[in-house]
């Protein structure tokens, strides 16, 4: 808890950093240099300072835990599996949404121990919000110049279910998963300011229905977990980091008050997915 406290203030300066770096490609006139990754997702130039600003800054803070980054994924199993700590980054969360300029785009720091996210941080540049939790430590909002203020989320009501997803992806199975529930509202959101929705009782559920990497993840789920919620794949077990050799997380569903899963909920979770 020590080590997490101390080092909570450097690494929300560090998302910081990196959220102001891709704002100036985000605000600049130029036109943006756009490439295609091997699994044809978008990379620009603003990924890649924000990578270079947060790889250089961890490990001056931590020279001694590593740091599996999305624009620096290819490290071998036979090596990751060897560590009990590391960073887990992702520089740039919603690419898609900063190159067409909605703005929904997050800086996503975590720091995983024994396949668990212990440390989270989610910096939206736009807004200027960051949100940030660390085990036994709380959870946490500020915006602006404001002092940080702790959040919760809410406890359900199975009548007023909030949802939140990007409807870009998985749209059958979202259907059918919301078929669960008779009285829903369906809010869109992008990156993982999605978690940050649920973590802060704005929305009470998050499906997940479409590929994500765990870099994708792991801060919003220390951040939900710490704000009384949970994350965890269709088994109903929490999300675990590095215990395999492909990133690439399974289907997920993130809410804010566990009592959501009940007897009808577990046997019709997977039948409404088939």
């Amino acid at each position: 808890m020590q080590q997490l406290s101390a080092l909570m203030p450097k690494i929300l300066t560090i998302a910081r950093l990196a959220g102001q770096a891709s704002l100036e490609f985000y605000q600049s006139d130029a036109d943006l240099a756009i490439a295609t990754k091997t699994d044809h997702s978008p990379v620009t130039a603003a990924d890649l300072a924000a990578h270079n600003i947060i790889v250089t800054e961890l490990a001056k803070l931590t020279p001694d835990i590593p740091v599996l980054s999305e624009e620096a994924p290819d490290i071998a199993y036979d090596k990751r599996r060897q560590w009990d700590q590391y960073w887990l980054v992702d520089p740039l969360d919603g690419t898609r949404e900063f190159i067409s300029g909605k703005g929904e785009f997050t800086v996503n720091i975590a720091l995983i121990e024994q396949h668990k996210a212990v440390l989270g941080v989610i910096f939206a540049p736009i807004s200027k919000r960051i949100y940030y939790a660390a085990r036994n430590l709380g959870v946490y909002k500020q915006s602006m110049e404001h002092e940080p203020e702790p959040i919760h989320a809410r406890t359900c009501d199975r009548d007023e279910i909030i949802v939140v997803a990007s409807l870009r992806n998985g749209k059958i199975a979202l259907t059918n998963f919301l078929q669960l529930f008779p009285n829903y509202e369906l809010a869109k959101a992008s990156s993982a300011l999605k978690f940050c929705l649920v973590a802060e009782g704005r929305a009470d559920l998050y499906p997940r229905f479409s590929p994500t990497s765990e870099w994708d993840s792991a801060a919003g789920q220390c951040i939900i977990e710490q704000a009384g919620g949970k994350v965890m794949g269709l088994d109903l077990q929490p999300l675990p980091y590095n215990t395999k050799e492909s990133l690439t997380n399974p289907y997920f569903i993130a809410l804010g008050d566990p009592a959501i899963i009940d007897n009808k909920f577990k046997q019709n979770l997977k039948s409404c997915l088939m």
